[in-house]
């Protein structure tokens, strides 16, 4: 078995798909794992707006699953979070896809996430402390899908 790339998606399409993987990120697993599930199919340009109102705490990201002792955040939101330092590598990481996008000839204004995930990295010890405390590691994953643009469907003029 031959193995062509360390992508979790399988039909990745080189004409209208780009994408990005960003290896052993210094950021939490768990708050990445939450912020995936609340971008996925969502445009990029929704995702940068929401990602900027969270860094600036405007807007929580719903926690979902790793919610243990979480506060509401906002009427009807339910549990969540403003993970600051999560958003900015995933601001870090939509700009840079988009840029690969723009780079392949695709539309950066209709890109749609077609694959989100965050997976545990490995967590090496931290650098001359005495008490063995690991780093928090992360890899994420982004697939982008350029958005089929909808066709007209006008009326031929010989039918009603």
């Amino acid at each position: 078995i031959k193995m062509t790339s360390n992508y979790s998606i399988q039909d990745y399409n080189k004409d209208n798909m780009a994408r990005i993987l960003g290896k052993d990120l210094s950021i939490s697993a768990k708050k990445s794992i939450e912020v995936c599930n609340f971008l996925r199919h969502k445009s990029t340009k929704q995702a940068k707006i929401i990602l900027e109102n969270v860094i600036v705490k405007k807007q929580a990201v719903p926690f979902k699953r790793f919610k243990m002792e979480i506060p509401h955040r906002s009427p009807g939101l339910g549990p969540g979070k403003y993970p600051i330092k999560v958003a900015k590598e995933f601001l870090r990481l939509i700009k840079e896809v988009e840029a690969n996008a723009q780079n392949k000839g695709l539309d950066t204004n209709n890109l749609i996430f077609k694959t989100l995930v965050a997976n545990k990295a490995s967590r090496p010890f931290h650098f001359g402390r005495q008490r063995r405390t690991k780093m928090k590691r992360t890899h994420v994953e982004i697939v982008v899908q350029e958005k089929a643009k909808k066709e007209d469907k006008t009326k031929r003029p010989g039918k009603k």
